[in-house]
């Protein structure tokens, strides 16, 4: 195999990649659940949610009886939206998958092994 196929075929295998990333990202997130995962299960064992006027409230005794907001809770992409907005979880995905990718790659060319003469 030559270098130019070889390198065809790499760029090919990485534009498949990328496509089947942004579409699982983009299209089928609009199935995920938005239920409660198994750990949010588990640490409100014991507790009830009340509703108040300052909001939800955890009542009784449970792990998570102390719990706050993390610290990005207010920022673009939270829970899995943009801008908290309905309907952006497919949009949140894809640039998720973006910015993973992007990163990735610059991890990659950063610790890429160099020929002794190329720099």
């Amino acid at each position: 195999m030559s270098a130019p196929t070889g390198r065809r075929t790499a760029v090919r295998f990485f534009l498949g990649f990328l496509a089947v990333a942004l579409l699982v990202a983009g299209g089928l997130s609009y199935f995920a659940s938005p239920d409660p995962d198994g750990l949010d299960t588990v640490t409100l064992n014991g507790c009830d949610v009340v509703e108040t006027d300052a909001g939800e409230q955890l009542e009784g005794t449970c792990i998570a009886q102390h719990a706050g907001d993390h610290a990005l809770s207010g920022g673009p992409l939270a829970d899995y939206t943009v801008g908290g907005g309905e309907g952006t979880v497919g949009v949140a995905g894809v640039i998720g998958v973006l910015v993973t990718l992007v990163l990735a790659a610059g991890l990659f060319w950063l610790l890429r092994r160099r020929s002794p003469g190329r720099e």
